[in-house]
Formats: C-alpha cells, sequence, structure tokens
C-alpha cells in the first residue's frame, strides 16, 4: 500500500501545496487546472486500489490483476480513501468551476462511502454474494476491446489467484445472512459454465500454442475446483446465529445518503412515496371505470375501487407473448422505439452504439429478470447488452404469472425504461460526458431515475396513441417504482413481514405472484437500491417542470433531455444546481 498511497501523496503536496491552493483562490483557471491535475492523479492511484472495477469501464492496464479480499486489501481501501480525503481539503470548494463542484462533491461522497463500507457496513462479513469471481471473467471473453490472444493471456494470469481469492471469502465470512448465502451458492454455481465451456470455446478460436491452452485448461480447473468448494463450504458451514438480512434503520440512512445523494431524506421520500401512491390509485380507479364495461361485458362492478382496478388490470394482462418469443419481442420493438424519439424529436440516438439483446449470463441470475450491462467510459466502442431473462425450465403456471406481469402494454414500457430512451441512452452520453468522474461514480437515482422519467416522457408524447389501457398499465408500472421505496423502506428499517409485503405488491401494487415473490427475494439481498427509481424520478420530474415554468415559450424538451444528460451519471440535485447556474448566467 504505501507503494500506491505516499509517493502519490507527496506529488500532490508538491504539485498543489496549500500555499498554492490558496493564493490562487482568485485565480479560477489555475484552482481548475490544479484540481483538474489532481482527479487525473486520484484516478490513475484508484484503479490500482480496485483494478476489477477498473476492468469494467473499459481502463485494461490491471486485467491480469484479481485482488484478494483480505484484510490486507480492506486496510488498503481505508487508507487509500483517508489519504485522498485529506489532499482534497487543500482545495477550496468555492474556488473551483460549478463543473468541478461537482466533481469534488463526488469524489468526497465516494470516498467517505469506501470508508463507511469497510469500518462499518461490514457486507464483507455477512454477505457472500460480494464473492464470485465468473463476471469479471466472463466479460473478458465477451469483450472486443482488445485481441482474442491477449484478453486470453490476461484471463491466465488472472486465474492463478482465484483459489487464494475464495480462501480468503471463507476466512472473511461470518454468520452470513441466509438469503445471500442462498444466492451466493446459486450464483458461483452458475458461471463455473465460463471456465469451464467459454474459455474452452474461446481457446478454439485462439491462436495460443496447444501448450498454452493445456496450461491455461489446468488452471480453469483448479478455479473451478475453488468455486466448488466455496460453495460446499457455503452449504455445509455451521451458521447458528445468522445475521436478519434487515440493515436496520441506522446503517440504512447512512447508505442511503451515500448511495442515492438526494436533496431529500430517506423520510421525506418515503412521505412522498406514500402520497403517490394514493395519487395513483385515484388515476387508476378512474381508467378502470372507464375501461370496466369495454373489458368486463356485464360482470358487476365490486364495491372496492383497488378490486376494480385489480380485475380491469388482470383482464388487459391475459394479453402476452408466448415463453419462446419473449426476447425477441423485446428486439422487435427497439427499431419502433427509436423510430419514434426521430419522429418525435425527442432525443438524438446515437447509431453508432451498439445495443445488442441478449438471453441474461448464468452469474446475473436470481436478482433482476432484466437489466442493462453498458460499457465504461474507457471503452466507448463496446457492446450495450440488454440481459433478458429465460423462462427455460419454467413451470407452466410460474411462466404465466412472469408473462401476465410482463404483457403487452408493460413489455413496451419495460423496453423504454432499460433501453431506449432508458438506461442503454442515459449510460452512451453518460460516457461521452467530458467528465470522468461523473461517469464512472454514476449515481444510481440518476441513472434510475431517467429510466423511470423516459417512461412518462414517452407516454406524455403520444407513444401508445394515448390510449387509456396503456396509461392504465403505465401507472400500475410507476406505482411499481412508488412501492419499491415503500417495501425497501418498510422492510429494512421497519421490520415489514413478508404477508404485508405481498399484500403490498400484489393488493396495491397490482402484481403478479412471481413478481411479487420475485421482489420480496430482491428487497432481502439488496437495500437502498430499489429506492433509486422512484427517488431520481421524482427529483428530475419536479425539476423538468420547473425549468419549464422559468423558461415558457422558449422550452425546448429535445435541448433540456441532452443537457440533462451531458453531465454523465451525477445526482439530479447537482446536475440541477449546474443547469440553473447556466441559465442564470445566460
Amino acid at each position: 500500500m504505501k507503494k500506491i498511497i505516499y509517493p502519490i501523496i507527496c506529488i500532490l503536496l508538491a504539485s498543489c501545496g496549500r500555499g498554492d491552493v490558496n493564493k490562487n483562490n482568485s485565480n479560477n483557471a489555475l484552482s481548475d487546472e490544479h484540481f483538474e491535475n489532481y482527479k487525473n492523479r486520484f484516478i490513475e492511484a484508484l484503479w490500482k486500489v480496485y483494478p476489477g472495477w477498473a476492468s469494467s469501464q473499459g481502463y485494461h492496464k490491471y486485467d491480469d490483476v484479481l485482488v484478494v479480499p483480505d484484510e490486507k486489501e480492506r486496510d488498503a481501501e481505508v487508507k487509500f480513501a483517508a489519504a485522498y480525503l485529506d489532499s482534497l481539503k487543500l482545495f477550496s470548494v468555492d474556488s473551483l468551476s460549478d463543473n468541478n463542484k461537482t466533481d469534488y462533491h463526488m469524489i468526497e461522497n465516494q470516498l467517505l462511502s469506501a470508508i463507511w463500507s469497510v469500518k462499518e457496513m461490514k457486507s464483507w462479513e455477512w454477505n457472500p454474494t460480494e464473492y464470485n469471481v465468473c463476471g469479471a471473467f466472463a466479460e473478458m471473453l465477451n469483450g472486443n476491446y482488445d485481441s482474442l490472444d491477449v484478453r486470453l493471456h490476461n484471463f491466465n494470469l488472472k486465474m492463478k489467484n482465484i483459489p487464494e481469492y475464495y480462501k480468503a471469502a471463507k476466512k472473511n465470512i461470518e454468520d452470513p445472512t441466509e438469503e445471500h448465502t442462498k444466492l451466493a451458492i446459486e450464483q458461483n454455481l452458475g458461471g463455473i459454465s465460463v471456465f469451464e465451456k467459454d474459455l474452452k470455446e474461446a481457446l478454439k478460436k485462439s491462436k495460443l500454442s496447444n501448450e498454452e491452452k493445456s496450461k491455461m485448461l489446468e488452471r480453469a480447473d483448479d478455479a473451478v475446483k475453488a468455486i466448488k468448494n466455496f460453495t460446499d463450504w457455503l452449504k455445509k458451514m455451521k451458521n447458528d446465529k445468522p445475521r436478519s438480512f434487515r440493515l436496520g434503520k441506522e446503517l440504512y440512512v447512512k447508505k442511503f445518503e451515500y448511495d442515492i445523494q438526494s436533496g431529500y431524506t430517506i423520510d421525506q421520500i418515503y412521505d412522498k412515496a406514500i402520497a403517490h401512491k394514493k395519487e395513483l390509485h385515484e388515476k387508476m380507479f378512474e381508467l378502470a371505470d372507464k375501461l370496466w364495461t369495454k373489458y368486463m361485458d356485464k360482470t358487476p362492478k365490486p364495491a372496492d375501487k383497488l378490486v376494480e382496478i385489480k380485475s380491469v388490470i388482470d383482464k388487459l394482462s391475459e394479453i402476452h407473448v408466448k415463453p419462446d418469443s419473449f426476447q425477441s419481442a423485446i428486439e422487435q420493438q427497439m427499431p419502433v422505439l427509436i423510430q419514434f424519439i426521430k419522429d418525435k424529436d425527442l432525443i438524438y440516438i446515437d447509431p453508432s452504439k451498439p445495443l445488442v439483446v441478449r438471453r441474461e449470463p448464468d452469474y446475473m441470475a436470481g436478482v433482476a429478470g432484466a437489466s442493462i450491462s453498458a460499457p465504461g467510459p474507457y471503452d466507448k466502442g463496446g457492446n450495450t447488452y440488454y440481459n433478458v431473462g429465460s423462462l427455460s425450465g419454467w413451470e407452466k403456471d410460474k411462466a404465466e404469472s412472469y408473462l401476465r406481469e410482463y404483457n403487452k402494454y408493460i413489455l413496451q414500457i419495460l423496453n423504454i425504461h432499460e433501453a431506449i430512451p432508458g438506461h442503454y441512452t442515459q449510460l452512451v452520453y453518460s460516457n461521452q460526458s467530458p467528465s470522468l468522474i461523473k461517469s464512472l461514480f454514476g449515481n444510481n437515482a440518476m441513472i434510475e431515475g431517467w429510466a423511470v422519467y423516459g417512461e412518462r416522457m414517452m407516454l406524455e408524447s403520444g407513444y401508445g396513441n394515448n390510449e387509456d389501457e396503456m396509461w392504465l398499465m403505465y401507472y400500475k408500472w410507476n406505482l411499481r417504482s412508488t412501492c419499491n421505496t415503500i417495501l425497501d423502506y418498510s422492510v429494512h428499517t421497519k421490520n415489514m413481514s413478508k404477508e404485508d409485503a405481498m399484500n403490498l405488491l400484489i393488493n396495491e401494487a397490482f402484481q403478479q405472484k412471481t413478481e411479487a415473490e420475485n421482489k420480496w427475494r430482491r428487497v432481502s439481498v439488496t437495500q437502498v437500491q430499489l429506492c433509486c427509481y422512484f427517488t431520481g424520478f421524482t427529483e428530475i420530474y419536479d425539476f423538468r417542470e420547473e425549468m419549464k415554468t422559468k423558461l415558457g415559450d422558449k422550452f425546448n424538451l429535445k435541448q433540456f433531455h441532452e443537457k440533462f444528460l451531458s453531465y454523465g451519471s451525477a445526482p439530479v440535485k447537482y446536475i440541477k444546481e449546474l443547469m440553473l447556474a447556466e441559465m442564470n448566467s445566460k
């Protein structure tokens, strides 16, 4: 660690000492110049401490390094964060440009969060899902950033530490939660195919010598043995006092502050979510009441408004694709969404950035049924993958329940959220941001909030021809993100039972049983992440409405979207500050 930290700090002090910074507080250009140099050095040092993160962002200098997650590594993380927090104090925030002020706050938040995670959150003790090498190795085989032989060479070197990696994992784990233990076993065993199947196929295509291939396969066998040994150990370990998966109020509040970086507290967001749920129920009842005769014929209307809403939604949910057509239906909608955005002139979609719809890799299974894997800012030409959960092998009733949830209407909204103009579009813009900090330290509330905002914006722009059916199902989907916040907060800080959670999700959010069961599992293995959607959406939508009021006839929706996304994946509160500052300066 000394080789990483102390020479860097000496350079910082030499090139940007306290005297220099204080002396130049009145000179913004020079102060910003110092800070730009600081950021560059900080990022280079960051990747030495987090080589796996570097690779995931498209910085491949350390692709051959697999860090062993032991006490020495955690100590290095804390020392790194503490040293850079100290050097960050050399700068006066007020002397920096608006853009650099945001970067300053994002760096500070990242470092504080790193220390807190190691010292207080301590998920490295109770969350076995943090130990899984399969995804990183799979991305090396799937990538196109270098020749296959070069990638395989690094793959081989990186494999060397896998046995030590899992030895350290076993030493770290103490009283793990039952839920995370079960998921860790599933994901690690699911990822073994990377070494048993995917690697062999890649070696066949390579130009490596037979001797090199043979040695790689031997090392891959050792990797598989280490993974199986770890999962067997998890299965057999004596765990008489497993930790509760519920985070508790104190840790939850702190994690919300670091992860979300909202202008609101979690209690304020929770209250807003409760109020929004009530508002959505009122809008949904109006539409369900209007559609009742069309779909329910002469069936008497129930006295309970929620039952009436659910009845109409259940009828509309019967319209869905077949199990074996789920992925192809998603692929077919991509050009439709692109054309609609072009016709309405809503935002520029770069045709040179590929989007690949693929079956969800096994090592990712068990948390979300659809997701985006985007290339990092160093790998701008890499593929963006739309990962779609497979229904292969599912029981008929379970598959039917899932497809009712992702019916004709919801599937379209899902694609807007995950792909266009949601995650895929936003992450392409983020990678083009001139601020590497904003791209690297992407704020989940902004990222998820933009995707949720995109759903509402598309329907407001006429997507779905303003059909009552589409709006009703949109409100159901929007209710989902709202109830995500209610669920997450209630489960982790109020001890909400599974029975009460199922009631919320099925009877108040109108979700299918399979979806509700999956959401319960998700809330039991994640914390705070489910709050991202509603929090970010609320902040973005409110800000857009504020800008419309301020600009009046001069407001242009496309310009707002492109300007908003140009700041990368920064917290919404900072993007708002920057855009308002730019507007006021004109």
